[in-house]
């Protein structure tokens, strides 16, 4: 389905039990090189564990909302491999040293306010923006977008800033899915619902046993949604969202039965 020359590049990758890494392992198990950018040096960890397994990974570290080092970082990546065909926009929500925020809307500083945006909604387009020039010299360029089923589909309380970026990373899905559609690159996004991760909550664990299938999704069940829509089986498919929460957004009445 992949393999070949295959390029991707890869953000928010740095924690080992997240999303991100998980797309650059499934991505690496189908031939595709991966290059994998994060805000802190365990991303070097990370590529090194990928390397133990017998595959072709580039890390890089970067201030992802500094566009300096967004056009820095792809530039490497085009210096070591020559091109890029895949962008997997995962970089979002909590980081190490930026944990996530939860105020009720009007408590929320311009500060704080713009650091949830910038995290989830411009590191999206500054990495598009600097992977478009490169995509658009491959013979069929694919942009993946990791919004989430809040915002676009749902919300929970104290989430305003996160849920408004999630939005509007759909809205910049269906956007760039028409503007490149001239260039034969896909834009698509997928919407995790209650994933388990390292930066799980216990309440966010909960909340997944209550979902349809009785449990929270896996990174690996998100990456292979992922890894679908950046190969080539998936070229008519763009400015799509692809749900991925064990049917909990389905849910109308979500009663103790």
């Amino acid at each position: 389905m992949q393999g070949g020359n295959r390029v991707a590049v890869i953000t928010g990758a740095g924690s080992g039990s997240g999303i991100g890494f998980a797309t650059a392992t499934y991505l690496a198990e189908l031939g595709v090189r991966v290059a994998i950018l994060a805000t802190t040096e365990r991303i070097h960890q990370r590529r090194q564990e990928l390397e133990n397994m017998g595959y072709s990974a580039l890390s890089l570290m970067a201030d992802l909302t500094d566009w300096r080092q967004v056009q820095n970082s792809f530039q490497e990546v085009a210096s070591q491999w020559g091109h890029i065909d895949i962008l997997v926009n995962n970089a979002g929500m909590a980081q190490v040293n930026n944990p996530e925020l939860s105020r009720l809307t009007w408590e929320y500083s311009d500060e704080e306010w713009d650091q949830e945006i910038n995290r989830n909604l411009k590191i999206p387009f500054l990495c598009v923006r600097a992977a478009v020039p490169l995509l658009k010299t491959r013979a069929a360029g694919r942009i993946i977008n990791v919004a989430s089923v809040t915002g676009p589909l749902v919300a929970n309380p104290l989430e305003a800033p996160y849920a408004a970026a999630k939005s509007g990373l759909m809205g910049l899905t269906r956007v760039l899915a028409l503007e490149l559609a001239e260039f034969n690159i896909t834009v698509n996004a997928v919407a995790p619902g209650w994933i388990s991760t390292g930066s799980s909550t216990p309440r966010e664990r909960v909340a997944g046993r209550y979902s349809p299938l009785k449990r929270p999704g896996t990174p690996r069940e998100v990456a292979s949604a992922i890894a679908w829509l950046s190969s080539p089986d998936a070229s008519y498919v763009t400015g799509q969202m692809i749900v991925v929460d064990g049917g909990n957004s389905v849910v109308e009445d979500k009663s103790p039965q």
